[in-house]
């Protein structure tokens, strides 16, 4: 990943974490706690890709296992939200734009409950049996509810900061160079293509204009 994705991913995921355990984890609302680490991770990967979603959703869950209060064993839920983020990576449109709501919104649910079922799975497998006494249709229910409420306020405005991120002006401004740099060499190599669009074009044809005027003229004072 770059260095403008790393920073922006870490910064986005720490603010997340706090809020998560520090506001969302407190509200006791009933069956599961709206997940903004996951909305985080969702929001990253529907513009970085499978790729850089896994990643993402790796060092999340891997930061919420290692943060207190955790209870459960590390490793957990980075595994949970490496596999989302990188399931999520996969809805990523070809431009980067999305024209609707529609697509976000069913990857929110699909990932809040495939997220619940995944973490309820490892869980049974390692002798945690924490989610059949809560109840896990509960879960599933309210998990989706509540990230799906939280998530046009959250998703929309990470995806746009992930996407001002990518606008590098450095890197534009040295590809517009080198596009130059390599165009004034086909031209000088006799191609015949311009530099510069139209405008170019007639100041190229009215310098040799005026060459051709100054020969005329010294050839008459010659003669």
């Amino acid at each position: 990943m770059r260095v403008n994705r790393i920073l922006l991913s870490t910064a986005l995921i720490v603010v997340a974490l706090v809020l998560q355990v520090s506001v969302l984890a407190r509200l006791h609302l009933p069956g599961a706690v709206p997940d903004l680490l996951l909305l985080g991770v969702l929001g990253l990967a529907l513009v970085y890709g499978h790729v850089g979603g896994a990643l993402v959703g790796f060092g999340a869950g891997l930061l919420a296992d290692l943060a207190p209060p955790a209870d459960h064993a590390a490793g957990r839920y980075a595994l949970v939200l490496c596999v989302i983020g990188y399931l999520a990576g996969l809805a990523k449109p070809e431009n980067g734009r999305l024209k609707s709501a529609t697509r976000p919104m069913v990857v929110v649910v699909a990932a809040a409950i495939g997220s619940t079922l995944l973490y309820a799975l490892v869980g049974a497998l390692i002798g945690d049996t924490a989610a059949r006494h809560v109840g896990l249709g509960s879960l599933l229910f309210t998990a989706a509810l509540y990230d799906l409420l939280l998530a046009p306020f959250v998703v929309p405005g990470i995806m746009w900061l992930a996407r001002r991120a990518e606008n590098d002006p450095l890197s534009e401004a040295n590809s517009a160079a080198k596009g130059t740099d390599i165009s004034s060499g086909w031209l000088s190599a006799g191609t015949g293509l311009r530099v510069g669009g139209p405008r170019g074009g007639l100041r190229v044809k009215a310098a040799r204009a005026r060459s051709a005027r100054a020969g005329r003229i010294k050839g008459v004072k010659r003669l």
